[in-house]
C-alpha cells in the first residue's frame, strides 16, 4: 500500500520560514519524480516544485529563490524548505509522486498570517 505523508505545516508569520516533509513507503522512492503542489481556496491546485530521480528541479515561478525542494532517498522523504514566506503562499500543500502511476498525499495545511 502505496502512503505518502506530509508534516510541517502550520501559522508562520510574513517573512518567516517553513519546511515540509513527505515521507513515502510502498514506494521504489529513489526512482519516482516527488513534487509538491498547493491549492488555495476557491484556486486550482498548482506545481510548487518537482524533483526527479537524478535531482533535477523545477519551480513555479511565484516561489523561485523562496522555496527549495529536496530529496533523502536513505530516508524516502521529500522536503520542501519555505524562505520568505507570503500571505500568497496560504494553502493546503500536497505531496506527490509518479512513474507512470502517481500517488498523492493527504495535504498539510500553510497559514502565512500575522
Amino acid at each position: 500500500q502505496v502512503q505518502l505523508v506530509e508534516s510541517g505545516g502550520g501559522l508562520v508569520q510574513p517573512g518567516g520560514p517553513l519546511r515540509l516533509s513527505c515521507a513515502a513507503s510502498g514506494i521504489i522512492f529513489s526512482a519516482y519524480t516527488m513534487a509538491w503542489y498547493r491549492q488555495a481556496p476557491g484556486k486550482q491546485r498548482e506545481l510548487v516544485a518537482r524533483i526527479t530521480p537524478g535531482g533535477s528541479t523545477n519551480y513555479a515561478d511565484s516561489v523561485k529563490g523562496r522555496f527549495t525542494i529536496s530529496r533523502d532517498n536513505a530516508k524516502n522523504t521529500v522536503y520542501l524548505q519555505m524562505n520568505s514566506l507570503e500571505p500568497d503562499d496560504t494553502a493546503v500543500y500536497y505531496c506527490h509522486s509518479r512513474l507512470g502511476n502517481e500517488y498523492w498525499g493527504q495535504g498539510t495545511q500553510v497559514t502565512v498570517s500575522s
